[in-house]
């Protein structure tokens, strides 16, 4: 029997367009021979949209332009629906999914939100649980959690809304310049600047505070950009390490998602194969220090004498058509609709292991 896999995508993120890409590619390369796409588009007010799949984007070959198609029908996933979607307009239930595939990127998607309701509703699904999202989401609560479990980071400052901002110049004697400016709670780089003078440092601190009440200020690192791709549960596995060659002066979202020419990936990367087994071994101790499951990918710097820093975490990582991590675990010999069979397969095996557990005396 064909399982039934509900994609969800969209949101109420900053990386909306950017889920958008990335369920286009999964949708596409589903087996349709095991699997039933059910496709859940969220809109950029949260509304829930059960698509149809002849038409569930516009614009979709463009990355400037693609968007969401809000024609389909309202719907809601209830607790203890079991997968069952309800239709907010008849309120009757719609087809039940057995498997949700919540490629969500940033807020109310990958920052453990989501990954609660889905616990509620009693069904599958793939990536982190709620803790492992919330901690690889929180930039600030992620490089805490690292540094206390003594995995080698750069040094960084966090700032809430509501706290004085620091002096430029004490800032600088702690962490030089140039430094970066970021939200605690966003990815894909979105709301970062690279700080090189007093006056970005203030417009980068209110450009980072829209997106969220929380920022972090981080040094900047002179080094090689590194990947690598984690996939697992409770025995996860590294892929090989590929490197981020920006022709942007840093690897900004137009680098990773608009300008086709933004950035080379080199994979896998030209690196010693004592640095590859570092970075590996290094990789899966964040991702278990994190509490992250079946995928994440963790980036790193490699400094000029050999050092090597993570930089951070992504529990759901983009899986676009030029997204580092399926192009990480291709090149390590998993294809990529391989590899969304694994993803499925964990995030079910993980809900039929905590199905076991007692939750009552």
């Amino acid at each position: 029997m064909k399982i039934k896999v509900g994609i969800l995508f969209g949101g109420k993120s900053a990386e909306h367009e950017v889920s958008l890409q990335s369920a286009k590619n999964v949708f596409d390369a589903l087996d349709r021979e095991k699997y039933i796409p059910v496709l859940i588009g969220i809109d950029k007010s949260g509304r829930w949209l059960l698509n149809d799949a002849a038409e569930f984007l516009l614009d979709a070959d463009d990355p400037k332009q693609i968007r969401l198609n809000r024609s389909g029908g309202a719907v809601a996933l209830i607790p203890q629906s079991g997968g069952a979607l309800t239709n907010l307009s008849s309120v009757k239930q719609e087809q039940a999914v057995d498997v949700i595939f919540p490629i969500l990127h940033g807020p109310f998607g990958e920052d453990g939100t989501v990954q609660g309701l889905l616990k509620l509703a009693e069904i599958p699904f793939v990536g982190a649980g709620v803790l492992g999202s919330a901690a690889g989401m929180d930039k600030d609560v992620m490089k805490r959690l690292l540094r206390d479990a003594d995995i080698p980071i750069g040094k960084f400052i966090a700032l809430k809304s509501h706290e004085v901002l620091p002096d430029f110049t004490e800032l600088t004697e702690k962490l030089g310049l140039p430094l970066f400016v970021k939200p605690a709670n966003m990815g894909s780089s979105v709301g970062v600047s690279k700080i090189h003078d007093e006056t970005e440092y203030r417009q980068g601190v209110d450009d980072a505070f829209s997106y969220d009440t929380k920022i972090i200020i981080e040094e900047y690192v002179e080094g090689r950009e590194l990947e690598c791709s984690v996939l697992g549960n409770e025995e996860p596995t590294a892929s090989l390490p590929g490197e981020v060659i920006s022709s942007h002066e840093f690897y900004s979202y137009n680098a990773k998602y608009i300008d086709e020419n933004g950035a080379v990936l080199e994979i896998p990367a030209n690196i010693p194969e004592e640095t590859v087994k570092r970075v590996q071994t290094m990789a899966i101790k964040t991702f278990q220090t994190l509490n992250a499951e079946g995928l994440s990918r963790v980036d790193f710097f490699l400094k000029p004498d050999g050092t090597v820093l993570v930089n951070e975490i992504n529990t759901m990582p983009g899986f676009t058509k030029i997204s580092m991590y399926p192009k990480l675990w291709e090149a390590s010999g998993l294809s990529y609709a391989e590899l969304i069979d694994r993803l499925i397969l964990l995030g079910i095996r993980r809900f039929e292991k905590e199905k076991k557990l007692k939750t009552s005396r």
